[in-house]
């Protein structure tokens, strides 16, 4: 796995800090569950002394953080972080352990509840917010390795998911809902149906996916640590919504390799 995340960190000033590369799968924390995050701020309504200004700008881009986490729904694409930055700062102040159950987001209150829900398989987990991020394109969470890990998403490194502003007890706080973000935050989305080593095999899966009319294709050779790979894709979709579509489609017809993935 290889994923890249930029980290915002805010002292008593907005400062900004962008991280490296995460490359390869962290050893597992003390009984491999997650370690539980401290709520207790959350419950009692206090929000972090630093990560929370009114609004912020990376790359060029202004962010608005929200005044209040109630009611929020949000569904896109997730990806992690882990051993690069264990023990760092997060932009609330918190060392970041990549064993407990935490996540970043761009623009929900510090700290949060929410509940992430892994769309492909129906698996989900509870996690504190207690970062900001991530700033790659078509990211809409970045969760630490044991919340991950929960989700199934370690090997894949993204997953489609749905975030829910939960409370204590985890039920939704259902006051005035957030409209739900349902395209790929300015990167373009793909359907993914194979990843191969050899040139031919993508070649013969192209020409597979042609006489079944599904177009438009692309083969992307891209260079990996393990190598180079040829990766078959489906796109560009207009949003996540009309992916998730097509990707059950291709999966009812057999494809049950296909996945969403999001491309610079």
């Amino acid at each position: 796995m290889k994923s890249c995340r930029a980290r915002l960190f805010l002292p008593l000033l907005l400062a900004l800090s962008l991280g490296g590369c995460t490359f390869g799968v962290p050893m597992s924390g003390p009984g491999g569950g997650g370690n539980p995050a401290d709520y207790g701020d959350v419950d009692r309504g206090i929000l972090s002394k630093t990560g929370n200004p009114s609004s912020y700008v990376v790359f060029g881009k202004r962010y608005q953080v929200l005044d209040s986490a109630a009611g929020f729904t949000q569904r896109g694409m997730a990806s992690w972080y882990g051993p690069d930055f264990h023990g760092k700062r997060t932009s609330s102040g918190e060392t970041y352990d990549m064993h407990a159950m935490t996540a970043a987001h761009k623009t929900l209150p510090i700290p949060s509840r929410v509940r992430v829900t892994n769309l492909a398989n129906g698996k989900s987990v509870i996690v504190k917010v207690n970062d900001r991020g991530p700033f790659a394109r078509g990211r809409i969470i970045d969760l630490s390795y044991a919340a991950a890990r929960k989700l199934d998403m370690i090997g894949p490194g993204t997953a489609e998911v749905k975030i829910e502003v939960v409370d204590r007890n985890g039920r939704r706080k259902k006051v005035r809902a957030v409209p739900l973000k349902e395209d790929g935050d300015n990167g373009s989305i793909y359907i993914q149906l194979g990843s191969f080593a050899s040139e031919a095999n993508a070649r013969r899966l192209m020409k597979e996916l042609l006489a079944r009319r599904e177009q438009p294709l692309q083969m992307k050779r891209v260079e990996a640590d393990q190598g180079v790979f040829f990766r078959v894709q489906l796109g560009p979709l207009a949003d996540v919504a009309e992916a998730d579509s097509v990707r059950k489609r291709l999966q009812r017809k057999g494809y049950r390799q296909a996945r969403i993935v999001i491309e610079d």
